[in-house]
């Protein structure tokens, strides 16, 4: 039997330190992405320099996708994970919205060779208020399968890319920039 030769790094974010440990390994990953980096989130309320890194990855000709829940579980917080949609798909990032259900997976994968999940959230409540907990991976071969499933998950979602690429109605955009202004309390 071959002993399969990867590394695996838990972790754990607490709001009681100065560390950002989970936006910061995210923010890493993009960084180090060359091909591609996908997540998954049941949430999408990002800090502009999450936002600044992703952006910054798509002008480097990676390919970044993010899944989110198509059906919410409270309204006015897939409301704000809709306001962050324009600037991204502007910049490039592919969004797509999971339509069975309700998702409440977390995961990032890159190239291939590195993956994250665990509890953290693309939200400002699971980044800075939150105790959290995650894996990173190294070359693992569940990297594959979490690739795999995230291949699966895309067919059974909708991708709204386009529909954020055209100018948002004022009315909502209304909406939605005022319920940012209370996204770190949501």
């Amino acid at each position: 039997q071959v002993k399969e030769k990867c590394y695996i790094q838990p972790y754990g974010d607490s709001p009681l330190d100065d560390e950002l440990v989970g936006e910061n390994v995210y923010m890493n990953v993009v960084k180090m992405a060359k091909n591609y980096v996908y997540f998954t989130t049941p949430y999408l309320i990002i800090s502009d320099e999450m936002e600044r890194e992703l952006t910054m990855a798509v002008k480097r000709g990676v390919d970044v996708r993010i899944i989110t829940p198509g059906i919410p579980d409270n309204k006015s917080v897939f409301e704000v994970t809709r306001s962050n949609y324009e600037d991204l798909v502007k910049a490039g990032v592919r969004i797509y919205e999971y339509t069975p259900g309700f998702f409440h997976a977390k995961e990032c994968i890159c190239d291939d060779e590195i993956a994250v999940t665990g509890t953290i959230n693309l939200d400002y409540r699971s980044l800075y208020l939150h105790f959290e907990n995650g894996v990173l991976m190294y070359q693992c071969q569940a990297i594959k399968d979490m690739k795999a499933d995230y291949e699966e998950t895309m067919k059974v979602s909708k991708e709204v890319t386009e529909d954020y690429k055209a100018k948002q109605p004022f009315k909502i955009k209304i909406k939605r920039g005022l319920l940012r202004v209370f996204a770190p309390l949501l």
